[in-house]
């Protein structure tokens, strides 16, 4: 008895805790923890109702859909409730959903649609005799708040339809803000002193349920319509696919990603090449709706409680979380930048734990009012560094501390700012946003200038690892990134040091000295001036013979290069007078890493007027490469499909918006082996 008492009271807390986020979420449209979080609560709260069924009650969150609707907009009845999906979080998961559903049709064979389920806001769109009458928010699946006037300034909502169309019928869809948009958003609110969205969907939420529509006109929304949701007075077809393509045809605007499949292992590998390809969508998406395609099964499927069992949403990894901000340290850049950096208390983000994330800089922190000791949320998206989005102001004490810069690298002793790591002076140039380490001898400098320098976009030198760099540097084998080439005559030392037997050093030195080959791109991306990325260091090899060529030019000839303003003029310029820097330079030359300008003019290269796009992974080399012999032979690699764009390369798990973009202009598209043919066919010219 003791026990069942125990699982009523945590059901009873589950359900509280699930009805305090769900308002928060829905209505309120400020959450408090990530998405991965609420549905852990949820599945947590299911479980249990499953093996305690006596504590299943007609108002528990599970039996609701969302949340009530807000009055002030008025009510709208869903004629058909709008449901929600269950979820699966593996393959395991998706598969039992999948021979669950088989074994209900009597194992027959179906088809499946497949959508990115986009992070926005679901609506309810009703239309008459052609005319739209009503748009609606899901609500709790029964009634909804009603937004149409806000709808109506959705430049993708048709307000009127094609006389085609049933004369009532009602389509569902997802509106949302892309990405750049909700960038763009943040970034105004923040400088008219308004509290920023915390991502996307709640920017959607946020913008259409405005009792002034003219607010909803000014932001850059978006939708896809996903289904539709009845028809009355006319014959539609039978089955969702050929649905989406009968609302596209009256005027809805549809995802181009969506796809259709005859087997749950084409699901999971469409599943997987978005999870390697999400960061590439210009919307967020949470994961994968998979659909039964068939409307005749999935009548025969039905529902159970509030959701369908014809459909469900596959999730990908968790990209978000929450945990506490104990402290913002700061680090030292490649360039002498000061960061500010989160130390978290650590939080598993998918699959990953998380004890440390970006803060970029300190107008940032202070845009996003982020102090320590803040409950924020933490953002992981693929491999890029973990970054703090904001804070919960909601869970905030009174105990929290603003972020002062100035105030945590403040030298007493010397009576002012100093580099936290070497204890040089520290300046912040007018009209930039960073703090600088005057020292460009700071050690933690020079080891971000190794790291750029051996790595693979620009000399690439394998087995040189931020651990080895460290180890060279703090040993005293080098004390610039030219020393790399007087390593051989230390090579009985090296093979010394730990974890460095005589195989590694003899590959270590194989590979410095195969990189005195790189071209002079490479090798000026590789010095890391300021301003100067790899397509910078690409134009300006274009236009000088050598290091000393450049090293030689004034401002006045920079600025005539096409591309180059006056920031990267001066950047150049002050790099080249630097008495260190020249003596890096010279040091290079020294060890024979010299390389010059192709003296052949770009205009009579076999590829010159070609432009070349890529898209997925190449098997002979990497992207990077790739677009170096593109551009040795005179054409331009670009990452955008455009109407001016000659071939897309089509490399493994390729980005499904190039392709699109591709087949929408009749771009020609290559294979890797069409691509290395062309390369070497155009080479031997």
């Amino acid at each position: 008895m003791n026990e069942l008492n125990q699982v009523e009271k945590q059901i009873n807390r589950l359900k509280e805790q699930i009805n305090h986020h769900n308002y928060r979420y829905h209505v309120l449209d400020s959450p408090e923890i990530s998405d991965a979080e609420y549905d852990q609560l949820v599945r947590e709260l299911k479980q249990l109702e499953e093996k305690y069924p006596q504590f299943l009650t007609p108002d528990s969150p599970t039996q609701r859909v969302g949340a009530a609707p807000v009055e002030a907009f008025g009510v709208v009845e869903h004629p058909y409730p709008l449901l929600s999906l269950g979820n699966a979080f593996s393959e395991e998961e998706l598969t039992s959903w999948y021979t669950r559903t088989s074994r209900t049709l009597g194992d027959e064979h179906f088809d499946l649609v497949c959508e990115h389920k986009i992070d926005g806001l679901a609506v309810a769109l009703t239309y008459v005799d052609g005319q739209l009458v009503t748009g609606a928010t899901r609500g709790d699946g029964f009634r909804g708040e009603n937004i149409t006037q806000t709808l109506r300034t959705i430049r993708s909502v048709p307000l009127s339809v094609s006389r085609d169309a049933p004369p009532r019928f009602e389509v569902r869809g997802e509106v949302f803000l892309p990405v750049a948009g909700f960038h763009r958003l943040n970034e105004e609110r923040a400088q008219e002193g308004q509290p920023i969205f915390a991502n996307p969907r709640n920017a959607a939420a946020g913008s259409v349920r405005q009792l002034d529509p003219r607010t909803t006109a000014r932001r850059p929304l978006d939708i896809y319509i996903y289904m539709l949701g009845y028809a009355e007075g006319k014959t539609v077809p039978d089955t969702h696919w050929d649905r989406l393509d009968y609302l596209k045809s009256l005027g809805f605007k549809v995802n181009p990603n969506n796809a259709l499949f005859g087997s749950i292992k084409e699901v999971e590998e469409y599943y997987q090449r978005w999870i390697s390809n999400r960061e590439s969508l210009p919307y967020e998406a949470d994961g994968v709706v998979v659909k039964v395609n068939s409307v005749i099964r999935q009548d025969r499927l039905g529902s159970v409680g509030h959701e369908p069992r014809w459909a469900i949403a596959y999730k990908f990894p968790a990209v978000e979380g929450t945990t506490r901000l104990k402290e913002i340290a700061i680090s030292v850049g490649r360039t002498g930048t000061l960061n500010p950096y989160a130390i978290l208390e650590p939080v598993k983000v998918g699959g990953v734990t998380i004890k440390q994330a970006a803060l970029h800089n300190e107008d940032d922190v202070r845009r996003k009012d982020i102090r320590e000791g803040d409950w924020v949320t933490v953002r992981r998206a693929g491999e890029v560094i973990p970054e703090v989005v904001g804070p919960i102001v909601s869970k905030r004490t009174g105990k929290e501390k603003e972020y002062n810069l100035l105030e945590k690298i403040f030298d007493k002793a010397k009576g002012r700012p100093a580099c936290p790591v070497c204890g040089a002076e520290v300046v912040r140039p007018e009209n930039e946003a960073m703090y600088y380490c005057t020292n460009t001898a700071c050690p933690a400098q020079v080891h971000h200038d190794i790291g750029l320098f051996v790595s693979r976009g620009a000399m690439d030198i394998r087995g040189i690892g931020e651990s080895l760099s460290a180890m060279l540097l703090n040993e005293g084998f080098i004390r610039d990134v030219a020393d790399l080439y007087s390593l051989k005559e230390k090579q009985e030392q090296l093979s010394q040091l730990e974890k460095m037997g005589e195989k590694s050093v003899d590959n270590l030195l194989a590979a410095i000295e195969v990189s005195k080959d790189r071209s002079l791109a490479r090798l000026i991306y590789a010095l890391g001036i300021r301003h100067v990325g790899g397509e910078m260091a690409q134009l300006l090899a274009g236009e000088f013979d050598d290091l000393d060529d450049l090293k030689n030019a004034s401002s006045e000839r920079l600025l005539e290069i096409e591309g180059v303003g006056p920031k990267i003029a001066e950047s150049i310029t002050k790099f080249f007078a630097q008495p260190e820097n020249l003596k890096i330079i010279e040091k290079l030359r020294e060890a024979g890493v010299w390389p010059r300008r192709t003296p052949a003019e770009a205009d009579k290269l076999p590829l010159a007027g070609m432009e070349f796009v890529i898209t997925g992974c190449l098997d002979a080399f990497s992207r990077e490469v790739a677009q170096e012999r593109v551009k040795a032979l005179g054409g331009t690699a670009k990452d955008n499909v455009t109407r001016n764009t000659t071939y897309l390369v089509v490399g493994e798990d390729p980005g499904g918006s190039k392709l699109t973009r591709a087949q929408a202009l009749g771009t020609r598209q290559l294979t890797e082996e069409e691509f290395l043919a062309l390369l070497e066919k155009q080479r031997r010219q």
